[in-house]
């Protein structure tokens, strides 16, 4: 029997794919975390597959003593103990960006949607009003000529930058890992400080993880230096964005309108102060997921299993463990 894959399935199609996929010459476990099943296959477990997990930790790396690897099927990190991996010496790898072109996609259709007020202009069809009577007040925009800013240029904000391009957009952004200008060039985007992309964009767009320095990295101080007319577009992690600090900011009219396919507390309880806001198009942590990508992301994750059973390194270790 060759080395124990472990997957960790989200839903039935996960369980065909991954079966479909898998190497030859693997023994793959298809189990929940904490199921007979899963905990039987922890003392040999040599690779882990899923979404990460909090009881990963010190206890759960000592159970699985032979683990050379997570390969996350997200983007996102944030569910890890990351110090427990690093005592137990074992890598975790996201996605490797199979996700990247679904997200990308995702934070354009927010900022059209929120320019446009489509939700406005589909409840007033809808509702048998043509045009809902005072279209000319509403401020329609469109996103050619405008400045978009870029929270977080990995490898998610590279492409938004693309796309926002295309659109004829002015891009800037800001990230801890500023790019040679000659990657500026590629992408057609300029570094600014933080508060400079705050002041100066018309559409800013989140793409950080999240760690202890992005939490609350949008609050009151930062939504008040971005323009009047401007649109916060978060399809990262919702607690990056301060939700108490952004109901007021759109209610006051301190910023224009804001795109959230993420929030502080997911599912997000039934009388969130954003839900009764008109300016604010929402969508449920769905950016991500897209037909396309259940394939690309399974197919990262072998490739990057067979990669380490060779003995090179593993491919997308997350920063704090490189």
């Amino acid at each position: 029997m060759g080395s124990k894959i472990v997957v960790v399935p989200m839903g039935d199609s996960d369980i065909k794919i991954s079966t479909d996929m898998a190497p030859a010459g693997y023994d793959v476990v298809i189990a929940r975390p904490n199921s007979a099943e899963f905990r039987a296959a922890m003392p040999d477990m040599k690779y882990l597959i899923g979404l990460g997990d909090p009881s990963m930790d010190d206890a759960f790396y000592r159970s699985a003593p032979k683990l050379k690897l997570v390969q996350l099927l997200s983007a996102g990190y944030d569910r890890c103990d990351i110090e427990a991996a690093r005592r137990a010496g074992v890598p975790i790898a996201n996605n490797g960006g199979a996700n990247a072109v679904a997200v990308a996609e995702h934070a354009l259709l927010l900022m059209l949607a929120v320019a446009r007020r489509l939700t406005w202009q589909h409840d007033n069809v809808a509702a048998g009003r043509w045009r809902g009577n005072d279209w000319q007040d509403k401020h329609l925009y469109e996103l050619q000529g405008k400045t978009l800013g870029i929270i977080g240029l990995g490898t998610i904000g590279k492409k938004v930058a693309r796309l926002g391009r295309a659109f004829g957009m002015n891009v800037i952004y800001y990230d801890i890992a500023r790019l040679n200008e000659d990657a500026e060039d590629a992408i057609g985007a300029r570094f600014r400080l933080m508060d400079e992309v705050l002041r100066e964009s018309d559409v800013v767009s989140l793409h950080v993880p999240l760690l202890p320095a992005t939490r609350h990295m949008i609050s009151t101080a930062q939504l008040q230096t971005m323009k009047p007319t401007a649109i916060l577009i978060n399809t990262c992690r919702g607690p990056v964005v301060d939700e108490v600090a952004l109901h007021a900011a759109l209610s006051d009219g301190t910023i224009f309108a804001a795109g959230l396919d993420v929030f502080e507390q997911e599912p997000p309880q039934p009388d969130n102060a954003l839900f009764s806001l008109d300016n604010v198009i929402l969508t449920a942590h769905l950016a991500g997921p897209t037909w396309e990508n259940r394939f690309k992301r399974f197919r990262n994750a072998f490739d990057n299993v067979q990669r380490v059973e060779r003995g090179n390194a593993p491919y997308w270790v997350i920063p704090e463990l490189r």
